[in-house]
């Protein structure tokens, strides 16, 4: 099995994120505030807010792509402060990802990874893409998603989900 198609989805929601953003800013702007307090907003006191969200959606697309295929993920400082920045980020994300082919993958069921976290144990690539990066994913995506909705951003399920291949 390979997980390419996944990594091809992968890279269209990060494209969805930085259509929200763009949607942002319009919303800020058309509003009069500064679309970059946005990016310390958060659904809940106890919740990391939407700079963080963003950051981790890119780092688990990365993440998830490298490890899978045994490459070495780039590096993020973590130091955006602006939304435009954030989408900086996204597009250097994007960029890496392209780099991949399917023939990446072809060895994930066999690659072993191991996080510090998990405190010696491991799991197979397949089962780590499955299991932990694709939700990680996604929960991170969804997360920045639901701030920019409940602050009135005009962001749909459509936007979510992007363009779909239905013929």
């Amino acid at each position: 099995m390979t997980i390419f198609p996944f990594v091809l989805e992968i890279k269209k929601l990060l494209g969805n994120l930085d259509t929200f953003l763009g949607k942002a800013i319009a919303h800020a702007e058309a509003k009069k505030y500064d679309p970059n307090t946005l990016l310390q907003f958060r659904l809940a006191p106890d919740m990391l807010p939407l700079v963080f969200q963003i950051q981790s959606t890119c780092d688990s697309a990365k993440y998830a792509a490298a490890r899978t295929s045994g490459k070495t993920p780039p590096s993020h400082a973590d130091t955006e402060t602006t939304i435009e920045e954030t989408r900086k980020r996204i597009a250097t994300v994007v960029a890496y990802l392209e780099e991949f082919k399917a023939a990446d993958f072809e060895h994930i069921a066999t690659h072993k990874i191991s996080l510090p976290r998990w405190e010696g144990k491991a799991m197979n690539g397949l089962d780590y893409f499955i299991e932990h990066a694709q939700p990680n994913f996604m929960f991170h995506l969804t997360m920045a998603y639901a701030i920019l909705r409940h602050n009135g951003v005009e962001v749909g399920k459509r936007d979510y989900l992007g363009t779909m291949s239905m013929k």
